[in-house]
């Protein structure tokens, strides 16, 4: 399991492209028949990646987190961006097609990752928070999410958001997920820009061409500062840092947010002429 530190804003103003990108940027999220897991001290978020050619079981250290199996207190969303497959909790089986998810409640012990078929991988993106109650296990049906339009193509934002894991829909007790999409000719996403201090996030990005990339936008409003992304890489947001992306193309991507609140519209705006 990889570690990442807290950062303060002021130690992250300091930083070079390389320093930014060793704290901030999560690769490689989906090494065949490889568990990859990155414990962020920021609000203690896991973020992670399973592309199960053969069964992969959901294993730890339990060093670093100090239970007896990852969910104990602990809950996790999953959402597949790969070809069919499915996660068996507990013994039950639960198929997860491209785009649908599952949330997985606290005290879950035995999860297992497999794909339909190994030419055709599934790719499961997590997340994971720390928990205090139990919740439902649920799937998260891409076909059930409620789309919301928002943006509009004079401004290269116009994009679709399905809420997976929130208040009024899959419940949890901490985490909240869900999805965006830019329509082709739109390039920009949470522009005007914002930051929330009571909760941190982490941005998924896909559906990218290989010779295409997003810049990423993080930083306190006052200092910004960017890192490059490809394709099905991700990047941790702290909770002082604004969190926007332009790309080369359109492109899809997860979000998931964990902290103090739930509440989607909890945010801090940042007025354009803030922005250095």
């Amino acid at each position: 399991m990889d570690i990442r530190y807290a950062v303060h804003p002021e130690h992250a103003e300091a930083m070079d492209t390389e320093t930014l990108r060793e704290h901030f940027l999560m690769q490689d999220l989906f090494v065949p028949d490889q568990l990859k897991l990155i414990y962020s001290f920021n609000d203690r978020l896991i973020v992670g990646g399973a592309c199960p050619h053969k069964q992969i079981s959901l294993e730890i250290d339990r060093k670093i987190i100090g239970s007896d199996f990852l969910l104990q207190r602990r809950e996790m969303g999953v959402i597949n961006v790969g070809g069919p497959g499915r996660v068996d909790i507990d013994g039950k089986s639960f198929p997860i097609a491209g785009k649908d998810g599952i949330y997985i409640g606290m005290g879950a012990k035995q999860v297992v990752f497999a794909s339909d078929n190994p030419e055709n991988p599934a790719k499961f993106y997590l997340n994971s928070s720390p928990a205090h109650a139990a919740y439902p296990t649920a799937l998260a049906k891409f076909a059930e999410a409620e789309p919301v339009q928002l943006g509009d193509l004079s401004t290269s934002n116009r994009r679709t958001i399905r809420k997976y894991i929130h208040p009024n829909g899959i419940k949890s007790c901490q985490l909240v997920m869900g999805m965006t999409t830019l329509e082709a000719g739109s390039v920009w996403n949470t522009m005007p820009t914002h930051t929330h201090e009571r909760r941190m996030e982490a941005y998924f990005y896909f559906e990218l061409a290989q010779d295409q990339a997003v810049f990423h936008l993080m930083g306190t409003p006052g200092e910004t500062r960017h890192i490059v992304l490809r394709n099905e890489e991700a990047v941790l947001s702290p909770s002082w840092s604004i969190h926007s992306g332009v790309g080369t193309s359109n492109y899809t991507f997860i979000w998931g947010m964990c902290g103090e609140n739930q509440l989607f519209d909890d945010m801090d705006h940042v007025p354009m002429a803030e922005l250095r």
